[in-house]
């Protein structure tokens, strides 16, 4: 019995012709190697339809171009590595190739105060192109951090001080009563509210950068904003958290400036595109606020 050929129907010629801007595939499993760890990934990646006469592209092929990214620690070099390779393997094809990772990382950060430890994660995505022989890189990350709103600090001081007033009027005041006051909910009455907030970064990288400064870049935004989230803590740690929040109270606006004036002293950024979010306590909706620096859409 003679052996048939397989047809290849994405060979065939396409019934409309017309070029496509992006042809490939989402989701695709992988792992990655980041700062010699290996971590699991989800990939998007796809090439340009420029031929407008071809059917389809070689999806397989991009797919096995991917295996690069299992062994090698992931810089923009590798990321470069794999979109040539899905250029040369769609030579007449494609002009463009487009690689899109999104993983969480994972960071072991240290308690405030206590010898503690524990994981922090960051949502992360790294988004490579080759277009017209100019390569580009952007990260994309989400920093947690705690935000204290500086006009609910404020009226609760003000409430502190008018209970002060009620409770000690035509008194003298003694350092013990006054001490035992201040550590007292009698005292105390009021609390400013905080809210669990987030930032949203995107960053467009240099050209002629060697590493991907992810670590780098969360460092320098967690202490622009002073209230980094924790993991494992003692009391001395929490009480250390509620210290950094009195001394760092922020609405959005003042998150927002603050990140952006550490973004244009990180080295390897070229422009960048980013948001806060406060998640409010005293509304039921968010407090939001954006900045770019040399960033266009």
């Amino acid at each position: 019995m003679n052996a048939l050929t397989l047809p290849d129907i994405a060979a065939q010629a396409s019934r409309q012709a017309l070029p496509l801007d992006w042809v490939g595939m989402c989701g695709i499993a992988l792992p990655v190697v980041i700062d010699g760890q290996r971590t699991s990934a989800l990939a998007d990646a796809g090439v340009s339809l420029d031929d407008g006469e071809a059917r389809g592209i070689h999806m397989s092929r991009l797919y096995l171009a991917l295996e690069m990214l299992e062994q090698q620690n992931l810089d923009p070099a590798l990321l470069r590595q794999v979109l040539q390779r899905f250029l040369d393997s769609h030579d007449g094809l494609a002009q463009q190739a487009y690689l899109r990772i999104h993983l969480d990382l994972l960071l072991k950060r240290p308690a405030l105060v206590s010898p503690l430890a524990g994981w922090k994660r960051y949502p992360l995505s790294i988004e490579a192109q080759l277009k017209n022989g100019m390569f580009h890189v952007e990260l994309k990350i989400d920093v947690p951090y705690s935000s204290t709103c500086p006009c609910s600090a404020a009226l609760s001081r003000q409430l502190i001080q008018q209970q002060f007033i009620d409770d000690f009027a035509n008194q003298a005041l003694q350092h013990s009563a006054v001490l035992a006051w201040l550590g007292s909910t009698q005292g105390i009455v009021a609390t400013p509210h905080s809210q669990r907030s987030h930032a949203e970064l995107r960053l467009r990288l240099d050209s002629f950068i060697d590493e991907l400064p992810l670590i780098a870049v969360i460092n320098d935004a967690e202490n622009s904003l002073g209230t980094a989230v924790q993991t494992a803590v003692k009391r001395a740690d929490e009480q250390a958290f509620a210290l950094a929040n009195g001394q760092n109270l922020m609405f959005c606006e003042d998150a927002a400036r603050r990140l952006n004036l550490a973004l244009r002293r990180s080295p390897g950024i070229n422009a960048f595109a980013l948001r806060v979010v406060h998640a409010e306590s005293l509304h039921a909706h968010d407090a939001v606020a954006e900045s770019r620096w040399n960033w266009e859409a």
